[in-house]
């Protein structure tokens, strides 16, 4: 059985993920800093509560892991978060928090299996940016800088992974139907579906290895919110 990893897995676009991979008959290792009991009736899924953005729970997250696999075959860093603000007026700390949770989280967690990855000379690794990684958004403040961050980084483990045949995959999605657009009064099909998202990346992943989806651009079918 195949092994993929899915930070932030019980809601949103990472729930989508790992509900596709299930069905896929993957075995999948998940985390959230809460539980929903709905993954406890998928028998290969495994869920470890943990708060990514500290260190020590990526460690522990990742030692979960091995304890059930010897290898991992998708890493997707999908933990993340958004604040609406503005650099000049948002609150003190947010661009901290931000970042650990956007950015160090996927850094401290990719380099715990990039390693065996290479050894191995197989894996694939998505990272969940934003198109709020290539646009600037005014009210998009430190969500905006994290994730040009988390792109940047996506690109710098592209040319680093390419003569170990380990494959590296930026996601971009606009706005898509999750909690982080709870309460704004707009239809739903004015959104993308997670599971939409989720599709993206099952497709990408079967591409033959010989090729690479290096960045995937999505946005609902009538443009940005």
């Amino acid at each position: 059985m195949k092994s993929i990893i899915v930070t932030g897995g019980t809601k949103g676009i990472g729930r989508a993920i790992v509900d596709k991979f299930a069905q896929e008959q993957y075995q999948v290792f998940t985390c959230a800093r809460s539980e929903d009991e709905s993954l406890k009736g998928i028998s290969n899924v495994h869920f470890f509560k943990a708060d990514l953005s500290q260190r020590s729970d990526v460690l522990a997250f990742a030692d979960f892991v091995r304890q059930h696999t010897e290898s991992v075959d998708i890493l997707v860093n999908n933990t993340g978060f958004f604040i609406p603000g503005q650099i000049h007026n948002e609150e003190e700390g947010t661009l901290e928090a931000m970042i650990e949770t956007n950015v160090y989280s996927a850094y401290h967690l990719t380099r715990q299996f990039v390693n065996k990855m290479i050894e191995l000379r197989s894996g694939h690794i998505f990272n969940i940016c934003s198109t709020a990684s290539i646009t600037a958004y005014t009210n998009g403040g430190s969500y905006c800088i994290s994730k040009f961050a988390l792109l940047g980084m996506s690109k710098v483990l592209r040319e680093e992974l390419k003569p170990f045949n380990v494959r590296v995959t930026s996601i971009l999605p606009g706005a898509t139907l999750t909690n982080s657009w709870a309460g704004v009064d707009l239809p739903t099909e004015r959104f993308m579906r997670s599971e939409d998202v989720a599709e993206v990346i099952w497709t990408a992943h079967k591409m033959p290895a010989s090729t690479v989806l290096e960045e995937i651009l999505l946005r609902p079918q009538l443009g940005d919110i």
